[in-house]
């Protein structure tokens, strides 16, 4: 208890053994620090033990930090563009902005790769900041190009640390002035989970932010513990169903009852519903049955980058 404040620690434990035949303490200690940083690689609160194998793995993460600060000083990554589409219509509505990172050695890194280790590192306010101030001068363009396009909007992700930040604010409203964007074209998803279990600390910044005038999305609906009294007075425009539910999606069946639950739930609280993961015509057609307004996934659009995305626009 500090100052009337209840602080919870948690722990994570590194393990190492005497049958690896040290010679010194430092050598102990080098190894069970290495085994804890792999406990805290594999989800924190819980331990680890040392094998000799680990050090190789240990270095090629610190390697892949030291690549990723580089990648980001050099302004090396690339945002591509996933389009969202009205499915009554047909009409684009937006983009959902997806960071990729090119390592000049190891190819294409997947972002569930890079992005904890930013979260884990500090890195990830750097990274959330390039993707806000990247989409948001991208739709500038697009505005400007093109009449028809001046209402279109880009989704941003934000992690669970920026949405507590005290500085986020100041953060997105520094990118919409520099971009010159009016606020309500952005829209920022929060995973159901990051909201959830912050909700004291963030629902703050989520008011200033919906203040500020941009929209509010929480992503991967369904698959946290929402509570449904605290879930209604979240200051949020939209709900994003999680793609494992549309991806077994079918006439009568538990994902299909889920699904309309979702969009009964998003249409009692006035929240629009996106569902994302639709790769089949099959699940685009059942979702519009349905009612869904928006979707998003293989089917509709592949992400693309900003020129492919353009010429997709005009295309469309």
């Amino acid at each position: 208890d500090v100052a009337g404040q209840a602080l919870y620690a948690g722990v994570s434990i590194g393990i190492t053994f005497s049958r690896f035949g040290y010679t010194s303490p430092d050598e102990v200690l080098r190894d069970a620090d290495t085994a804890m940083y792999q406990a805290k690689a594999l989800g924190k609160g819980r331990y680890a033990l040392f094998e000799p194998g680990l050090h190789a793995a240990v270095t090629q993460r610190v390697q892949l930090e030291s690549d990723l600060r580089r990648a980001l000083a050099d302004s090396a990554l690339t945002l591509a563009y996933q389009p969202q589409i009205e499915l009554a219509t047909g009409r684009a509505g937006g983009f959902e902005a997806l960071v990729r990172w090119q390592h000049p050695q190891q190819g294409a890194i997947r972002p569930e790769a890079f992005i904890p280790m930013a979260e884990e590192t500090g890195l990830i306010t750097l990274l959330s900041d390039f993707v806000l101030h990247s989409a948001c001068a991208q739709l500038v363009r697009w505005h400007r190009m093109n009449p028809a396009w001046a209402e279109l909007t880009v989704s941003v992700n934000l992690s669970g640390h920026d949405i507590i930040s005290r500085g986020v604010v100041g953060r997105v409203t520094a990118a919409l002035t520099a971009a010159g964007l009016a606020p309500r074209h952005l829209v920022l998803e929060l995973t159901e989970d990051a909201v959830m279990t912050r909700l004291d600390a963030a629902t703050a910044n989520l008011q200033a932010l919906r203040a500020l005038g941009v929209q509010l999305s929480v992503d991967d609906f369904g698959t946290g513990y929402s509570s449904l009294a605290r879930l209604a007075r979240l200051p949020i425009d939209s709900l994003k169903i999680d793609r494992s539910f549309v991806h077994d999606l079918a006439e009568g069946n538990l994902e299909a009852a889920v699904v309309q639950a979702v969009l009964t739930l998003g249409s009692a609280l006035g929240k629009q519903v996106v569902a994302e993961g639709i790769e089949t015509l099959g699940q685009a057609d059942q979702l519009r049955r349905m009612g869904c307004s928006f979707g998003q996934g293989f089917h509709l659009g592949r992400p693309l980058s900003a020129a492919e995305a353009t010429a997709w626009l005009v295309k469309h």
